[in-house]
This record gives structure tokens, sequence and C-alpha cells, in this order.
């Protein structure tokens, strides 16, 4: 039994040892995070209050670990202490643990070579990895938004409508159709008419047949809906109006062209069109009409109107009163006030004839319209798009089957040569989904370079000297191969949500890289003073077993941190509901990071830390250990 005053100060020293590499690991940990609140548009608002919940959570828990923590062992901590070798659960992974890691101190540098090929041999899986800016996420339901000809009329565009519509019904694993043509009484809404937006409700993924995917469903449809005149496209409800709010587009990717006549960026963009047909993971490829809208042009005959006694304004006027319509008064109603408009019937204005026998009341008496205007129908654009004060068309495709990346990178070598040809003032920009991807990665190239400066520094402020920020550093590229194995396994393409998962995993292995070497300073200074003591020259084999001892007695803490933390990100690993398909790619590479990352601390670092002190003591003839005081 040891008094009660001695019991206090190993309390104290052993709170002082871990105390300061607690917080700074923290610390790193909340550091890594930074990126991901400093990026910008929809990722930033989709991560950040999992970034702010994660870092109030540790700001607790490192607050409770410096403070509240020793308290509570100085009142709670009494009586007989088990020794670590005779807990059960630690002699059981000391009984694994021991073997290996003798092994590996013994043959420190066959160890590092394993761990430099794990990670050289993840080299090849990276590059073949795709990239996206977000994983699709199921909604459970499709939109199919087919675009017609511009000058289709009413009653075409709805027996259109519900032709698809009966056909969608017709695939089993359809429940509900809705569709809907033309726009909204809103100025939000500019969708033509010859646009049709039809909702398809699914039926669970229980209900479907064997061996049927999305895709699947998504080709069988388009197979059943080939109607001439009429171009397919499919998405999704609630990522269509993502994209159309956030770039305009209603598909995953555009290319917008910029220029100076409509007639041109169309003749481009059908080009652009022929160029990227069939290219391998481009569906729904469609130019969005620039021209081929129907105009009534009535033009005034200056030259006849005169000799009738009538201005341009009075045939003009006719115009508006009886096609056009025309306000006439306003009614009252209560505090409610209502305009009354006035033309003529539908009838007397619905063929080009009817409209040529127009009266116009002149000094001499009526005359039918024809006699002082000319009356004909002319093509013009159906929609006038501009951006940046520039005429704007679009060429607009989905990317299914295919990673974003890829699939964009390739079209742009199709169309490399079409753009250098462009005419002078023409330019074109990609847009969609890309644009946000493109936006993302410059963001991130900038910053994860200033948080491994910062972390860096932490970590030199920690040890005090730039050999065990390197040791630290270099479990990075271990726990990052565990991920990127991970990645090719479950076929998942690199996203933000990924990088959020590749964030995450950078913070843990660094703070369990951290705590590792606190151990092993602190048992080989032990090993130092006791040699000092007895003055018996330190040698190899006394490192080693320095080594061994600080690895292996604090077993079971560093197991019991990495196993919370993947038991508590298991239900994301399991998750099959809607909303898991973002949630995964967090999760993946975390979890599968943080495996390799705990076996890079366990085996591999202990014998870079052994061999370094080896060569160290070798060189200079002993150990220097001031990195160890406060």
């Amino acid at each position: 039994m040891i008094s009660e005053e001695e019991r206090l100060k190993r309390i104290e020293s052993s709170s002082i040892l871990v105390g300061k590499a607690v917080f700074n690991s923290i610390l790193i940990t909340l550091v890594s995070f930074a990126p991901i609140l400093l990026l910008e548009g929809q990722e930033n608002k989709l991560f950040t209050p999992l970034v702010l919940t994660k870092t109030f959570a540790m700001i607790g828990s490192a607050f409770a670990a410096v403070f509240l923590v020793p308290v509570l062992m100085a009142v709670m901590l009494k009586g007989k202490i088990r020794p670590e070798k005779k807990h059960p659960v630690s002699r059981f992974f000391l009984w694994i643990y021991d073997p290996v890691i003798r092994w590996c101190l013994r043959w420190k540098k066959v160890t590092i070579a394993i761990a430099f090929v794990l990670v050289a041999g993840s080299i090849p899986l990276v590059m073949r990895l795709g990239s996206e800016f977000m994983p699709p996420l199921d909604e459970g339901s499709l939109l199919f938004m087919p675009v017609t000809l511009p000058d289709v009329s009413n009653s075409e565009i709805k027996r259109i409508m519900q032709v698809q519509d009966k056909l969608i019904k017709t695939v089993p694993e359809v429940l509900n159709v809705l569709g809907k043509a033309g726009r909204a009484n809103t100025a939000t809404d500019n969708s033509p008419m010859s646009m049709i937006e039809t909702i398809v409700l699914l039926k669970p993924k229980s209900e479907w047949r064997e061996g049927m995917t999305k895709n699947k469903i998504i080709d069988e449809l388009n197979s059943k809906l080939q109607i001439p005149g009429v171009i397919n496209g499919w998405t999704q409800p609630i990522i269509n109006r993502i994209n159309m709010l956030s770039t305009g587009i209603r598909t995953d990717v555009g290319v917008k062209i910029y220029g100076q006549s409509l007639d041109s960026i169309n003749k481009l963009a059908q080009k652009f069109k022929v160029a990227l047909t069939g290219l391998d993971g481009v569906k729904d490829l469609y130019v969005e009409p620039i021209v081929g809208g129907k105009y009534v042009e009535i033009k005034v005959k200056k030259d006849e109107i005169g000799r009738y006694g009538l201005s341009v304004d009075d045939v003009n006027m006719v115009i508006e009163a009886s096609i056009g319509g025309m306000n006439v008064t306003t009614t009252i109603e209560g505090r409610q006030r209502f305009s009354v408009n006035a033309r003529f019937a539908q009838d007397f204005r619905s063929n080009i004839e009817q409209l040529k026998n127009v009266l116009v009341t002149s000094p001499s008496g009526p005359l039918p319209l024809s006699a002082v205007a000319d009356i004909s129908i002319a093509e013009g654009p159906p929609m006038i798009n501009s951006e940046n004060a520039m005429l704007r068309g679009t060429l607009l495709f989905n990317v299914r089957e295919r990673d974003l990346g890829s699939t964009v990178n390739d079209a742009k070598k199709k169309l490399e040569d079409l753009v250098q040809k462009l005419p002078k003032g023409y330019f074109i920009e990609w847009s969609g989904q890309y644009e946000n991807q493109v936006r993302a990665e410059k963001r991130l190239m900038v910053l994860i370079p200033i948080v491994l400066l910062i972390i860096t520094i932490i970590l030199y402020f920690t040890f005090h000297t730039f050999r065990e920020v390197l040791i630290v550093l270099s479990s990075i590229p271990v726990a990052l191969v565990g991920g990127a194995y991970s990645l090719f396994f479950f076929d998942v393409n690199f996203s933000v949500a990924v990088a959020v998962g590749f964030i995450a995993l950078f913070g843990i292995a660094v703070e369990t890289g951290v705590l590792m070497l606190v151990y092993l300073n602190n048992s080989l200074n032990n090993k130092v003073l006791e040699k000092n003591a007895s003055g018996e020259p330190l040698t190899d084999i006394d490192i080693e077993e320095a080594v061994y001892e600080g690895a292996a007695l604090r077993l079971r803490p560093k197991l019991m941190t990495v196993f919370v933390d993947i038991i508590g990100l298991s239900p994301l690993l399991l998750a099959t509901g809607t909303g898991s398909d973002v949630m995964k790619p967090i999760a993946i590479p975390f979890v599968f990071g943080l495996v390799t990352s705990t076996f890079f601390v366990l085996i591999v670092l202990p014998a870079m830390y052994a061999l370094v002190r080896e060569y160290e003591l070798k060189k200079k003839g002993r150990l220097v250990m001031e990195e160890l005081k406060d």
C-alpha cells in the first residue's frame, strides 16, 4: 500500500504526462476540420452541422480530460489497482500483440519497407478512382424531363404527356406518375410549354423484380418512351431543383456557349452534340432549343396607311386591342382592384386568315388589317437566355453508369479541337455539378496545405523536435492507404463526402500517433534514467525493451479509442435507407483508414522510433530527452 500523498502525486504526474499531449491532439483534430468549415455552396451547408457538432463535442472532451478526469481519479481511484498485465482484456490482446511487436522491433527495416510497399501499392488504385461532386442520393423517385419542339401546341403536348404517363405506368416498379407541362403562374418558373416534368414515384426496393436497379429501370423506361420529336431526360426531383437554383442547369453537366449571335451559338452547340454522341457515361444529350419558336409577324405598310389617313399608332392600337388584349377599365370590389382586359375571342384570331380580316377603322371607313399590314408566320428563338450581358446557349447531358470527373475530362478532349476553332468573341464554360466539383477541389487544394502547416507547428510545440513531428506525420500516408483500398473495394468515387471522411481520419491518425509517442518517450526516458543511475551504458537492446514497454503497456487504451470510433460509425456502414448514399462515403475511408492507421501506430511507428533512436545513440553516443520537458 502507498500513502495518500504518494497516490495523489502519482495521479498528478500521470495527468501531467498525458494532459498536454491529449489537449494538443484534440486541438489538431479541431484544426484538421477547418477546411470543411471554409468550403462554399451546398457542400458547406451540408457538412457544417456535422463539423460543428464534432467540434463542440471535442472541446467539451478536452476540458473534461484536462480538468475533470484528474479530479475524478483522485476521488475514485482508490484501493487495490490491478496491474495492466493482469487485466483479462489486456492479457488477450498482449498475447496477440507481443510476438508481432517483438518481431517488428527485431526486423525494423523490413517492417518499414512493408509499410512503404503498401503505400506505394495504393497509388495505382488512387489513380483509377473516379471523381464526382457529391455521391448521388437515391431519392426514391425519378423526374422525367422530355423536351419537344418549341412550336408544339397545347393539345399536342397534352396528348404526348398522357401517352408517356401510360407507358411509364406499365413498368412494375412504378407506383404513381404525375406529369406537368408549361409553367406555373409565377415569375420564378420559366419553363416553356415544350418542356414536360413528370414525377415517377417508385415502389419500395423490396417489391422490385430480382436484379433490378435504378439505372436498369431508367433504361427500360427510356426504351419505352422513344417518341419522334421528343428528347428524353432523366434525373431526380430534389437534385434537379438544386442544380437549377445553384447553376441554372437542369442536368448534371452543361456546356454553356457564349457569343453574339443565336444562330452561330446554335450551330456550335449542334457540332458539340455530334462530337459527344456515344461517349461513355454521357446520357440524355440534347441542345437547349435556341431556334424553332413560331411568331406572328405583323409589318405595317407605311406607304399604304398614309392614303387612308392612318398612322402607325392607329394600326398598333387595333392589333393590341384585338389580338394581344388591352386593359379597358378597373373594377373595385371591396379593398381589391381588378383590371378588365378585352380582346377578340379565340375563334376570331386562331389563324392567319382571320387575323387578316380584323377590321381597322379609318376616316374613309373600315379596312381589313391585310390592307395596311403584311401578316405572316416567322421563326425565332423560343426563349432568349443571357448571362453576364452575353447571349448564351447550352448543351446539356446527364452522367450515368460512370463517374462525373472522368466523363467530363473525356468530353473536354472530344471538344478540344472544336473549342480551339471558336469564332472571335465566342467561348464556353462547363457548368452543373462539375462546376461545383471544380470549385470544391480548388478550395481544398489551398486549405489542406495551410492546415498541414498549422498541425506541424502544434506538433513541434508538443515534442520540441522535428524528429517526432516527422514520425507522427508519417502515419498520414498509411492511414490514407486504408481509405484508398476501401474506396476501390466498395467502388466509391472520390467526392466532397469522401474528402470529409479523409479529413476526419487525418485528425484521428495524428492524435493516436501523438499519444503513442508520448508513451514511448516516457518509457525511454525512464530507461535512460535507470541506466544513468546504475552507471551502465545504454544499448540498442535497452532501446528496444523501452520501446516495447511503452507500446505494449498502453495497448488497451489505444485499442479502446479505435474500437469506439469504429463501433460508432458502424451504423453508417450498414445503413440502407434514404441518405445513406451520402453518409457511407464519409464512413468507409474513415473506418478502414483507421484500421490501417492503428496497425501503423502499434507496429510500424515503434519500429521507426526505435530505429531513429538507435541511429541517434550510434551517432552521438547518448540520447537527448529534453523534448519531454515542459
